[in-house]
Order: structure tokens, then sequence, then C-alpha cells
């Protein structure tokens, strides 16, 4: 393929000239908090993504059919690249970061299956190419919006604020190893069940292939760390509880998740990364009061 990167462009610009995409606006803000410079996105404008949620196609009130599909069949103005024989990857058709790629299943599968190694492959192929964050809401109370299966991939930096790709990055040199026979660690500032382990996924480090099978080793134990298990539906895999996985070239996080809200705001894996969205200067507020690490902590499993 093109370079990675190129095609996402090539294909924004044609997206937006045919009305495909529909980036929300926002203004942006920093919190800091908890050691971490939270930064914090407004929504300026959310008319068209709301008439699109009540759409007599989406809406679950307006038909007795189940929501449709967004990805079988997928736009073709929002195809960015074939990414494997089992991925594709495709704009976020309503993004509120730049570049924000979606890495679909060709075919259905739940988003509460376990990820697999052809799942880490997609990923890493796009890693290989971007230095970005990767990452998988686990479940609805996890921030999934959508029930058929697709990891997300952002660029970094998430700000141009500060010395760190994610704002995540300033707690992480303090992680502690808590299991000897594989480097997973604790960090310290988060007060909130998790687990992380420190990767080597670079472009250097071999092929998507050979690197998934690691990626993959190292998702399983840290959704045991954690306390998220795995159970057996219909002969396939499936996470027992709702979590956040958030993956770059260096390292990987898994947090179980309690619930999707907090005041209502809602919180998906960007914001244990240190990114939030809210939707109007009143939740904006709230989180300023709340303080976005208490946020996390609500939504979460305490340790």
């Amino acid at each position: 393929m093109a370079t990675l990167r190129a095609a996402i462009e090539q294909q924004t610009a044609h997206a937006l000239a045919c009305g495909a995409l529909h980036p929300i606006e926002t203004a942006h803000t920093f919190i800091d908090d908890g050691g971490m410079r939270f930064y914090v996105r407004v929504a300026g404008n959310l008319a068209r993504k709301e008439a699109a949620r009540l759409t007599p196609q989406t809406s679950v009130a307006s038909t007795a059919q189940p929501p449709r599909d967004p990805f079988l069949p997928y736009e073709p103005d929002l195809f960015v690249a074939d990414l494997s024989a089992t991925h594709v990857a495709l704009l976020n058709k309503f993004n509120v970061i730049d570049q924000h790629l979606l890495i679909v299943t060709r075919r259905y599968e739940p988003q509460e299956a376990l990820l697999d190694v052809a799942d880490f492959a997609a990923l890493i192929e796009a890693l290989h190419q971007i230095d970005g964050l990767g990452f998988y809401n686990g479940g609805a109370a996890a921030g999934a919006s959508q029930p058929h299966k697709h990891l997300q991939m952002v660029p970094l930096p998430l700000s141009g604020d500060g010395p760190h790709a994610a704002p995540l990055e300033a707690l992480l040199g303090d992680a502690q190893t808590v299991h000897g026979a594989r480097p997973i660690a604790i960090v310290p500032g988060l007060a909130f069940r998790h687990a992380f382990a420190r990767l080597a996924l670079g472009p250097d480090t071999g092929t998507a292939d050979s690197a998934a099978q690691v990626a993959l080793d190292c998702y399983r134990a840290l959704l045991d760390a954690a306390g998220v298990p795995a159970i057996d539906v219909a002969g396939v895999a499936h996470q027992g509880a709702p979590y956040n996985l958030l993956v770059t070239r260096r390292w990987m996080l898994v947090v179980p998740r309690l619930a999707e809200c907090v005041e209502g705001i809602s919180v998906n894996s960007l914001g244990f990364a240190g990114s939030f969205f809210v939707r109007n200067a009143a939740q904006l507020q709230t989180l300023a009061q709340l303080g976005p690490m208490t946020a996390l902590e609500r939504v979460s499993v305490a340790r």
C-alpha cells in the first residue's frame, strides 16, 4: 500500500469534499490533575452527529429492526486501506481528533470478543507506519458505541503541549513491576485497578505478524493481572467484564471499567491516556470541579 499517513490524508480530503466525513469542531483547554496535564476538547456543534443518531436508519426507537451495522457494508468514501486479509482501515465519520482511524474486521465479530492475533497484526501494521495511540473500548460500559469489533488509532502526540506524547506518560516513569515472570507493572499515580507493561512494537522490531504474537501474549497477561476474565461464548473467547486497552509502540495498559459515564460525561480509552471530550461548557465546568483523575476513578474498578 502507499504509506498509511498519505492514504489517510488523501481520503480525508476526498471525504470532506464529498460530505462523507463530519469532523466535530472543538475548542480545547487543559486541566492539571494528579500529575497529568489533561487535554480537554469542548464541542462547538454536535447537531450533525445528533441528527444522524436520530435517523430512522439508526434509531432503535423508530424501528423494530436492530440498528444497521455501519461497517457492513462500510461507506466507500471513508475507506483508507486494506491493512490485512481480515481488517480494513476506515476514517472515523464523526471525528474529534484529526486522522482518527478505525481498524475494523471485514466480517462481523462482536466487540465483546477478546482480541486475537489477527486484530493485533492489523493494529501493528498501522503502528509500524504511524507513531500513534491504538485503543479498544471493550463493551458499552467502556465507551464502545458499535457492536462490530473495531480497534481505533489516533496519531501522537495527543496535544502539542508538554514533553509527553500522551499526558499519561508523565506518570509511567514510576511504574512498579508486580509480576516477575512477565514485566507487568502498576503505575502508583493511578488510583484504580489497572495493569501496565512496556513493549517494543516499532517498525524496527520485526514484522507485524511477529510483533502481533508478542502483543497478544502481553494483552492476555494484562487482562489476567487486571482481573478481566475470559469466558467462552459459543466457542469464542469473550471478555468477562468491560475494559479499556491502550497500546503504543512503547507500552500497553488495561483498565477494567464499571460505568461508561460520570456526571453525564462519557469516558472511553482516550480518557485514560489523558484526553477528554465534553459536549458543552457545563460539562467542562463539571469535569474541572470533579477533577479528571477523580472522574477516571469513578468509572473504574477500585484497586
